[in-house]
């Protein structure tokens, strides 16, 4: 246990990095002012109409980096710092949100994959630790059948979740690139308003990634505690 307490240890230190730099980021870029003046807002309905998509509505909600798009009732939630202002990371926010958007109404098959993920995963990720770890306790490692089924059980939800995890990556970072490139196709932005939405985004794409990154750390970690064991 001590050494999955220094894995957990290492990988939440990144991920608070990662976090932390996203945040002076975001900071930085919201004081970028757009020369178009355009609020997330406008961003968003923009660029969804650009994309012929009109059953889907702009709305603000609550909270800081709270953005997402809601594929069931089909909105594209802004938080508050960016549905109202018009500086470069709320350019990227929106558009970035409304990349997900376009990913839903054209059927970009890894969407519909993390979205079939959801409803399971709601389910698994909760009691999958839980289950390794009785399994476990009630001697999966020394080859007793009840606790080593326990703990594959668990092993299997975490993998589910991992598989999420993987899965997201390429609905995020496609999400990015369907913003950036009709931030600039369409002229948008200026240069240097792009360069900022740019790096934004980036950095909000590493916060995928580290956790990516450690969901598959932590089931290779519980992997090994149950079948290395066996040996």
């Amino acid at each position: 246990m001590i050494g999955y307490y220094i894995l957990i240890g290492a990988i939440a230190l990144v991920s608070w990095l990662v976090s932390n730099q996203l945040k002076k980021k975001f900071k930085k870029y919201s004081q970028v002012h757009l020369r178009n003046g355009m609020t997330g807002r406008e961003i968003a309905e923009k660029m969804l109409a650009d994309h012929g998509i009109t059953d889907v509505a702009v709305i603000s909600t609550p909270g800081q980096l709270t953005d997402h798009y809601n594929p069931k009732n089909k909105t594209v939630n802004l938080s508050e710092v960016v549905y109202n202002h018009a500086n470069a990371a709320a350019a990227a926010v929106a558009a970035h949100e409304c990349g997900h958007a376009v990913q839903h109404a054209q059927a970009y098959s890894a969407l519909g994959m993390r979205s079939a993920l959801v409803p399971i995963v709601s389910v698994t990720s909760g009691m999958s630790q839980w289950l390794v770890i009785g399994g476990l306790v009630l001697g999966a490692g020394a080859g007793m059948g009840l606790g080593f089924y326990v703990a594959l059980a668990g092993l299997i939800f975490m993998g589910f979740a991992t598989l999420f995890s993987f899965v997201t990556l390429p609905v995020e970072y496609d999400a990015s690139n369907r913003a950036l490139a009709w931030l600039k196709n369409k002229n948008m932005v200026s240069p240097e308003e792009y360069a900022g939405s740019e790096d934004a985004l980036k950095w909000a794409a590493r916060t995928y990634l580290v956790a990516a990154i450690g969901a598959l750390a932590s089931l290779l970690y519980w992997a090994l505690q149950i079948f290395g064991s066996r040996d």
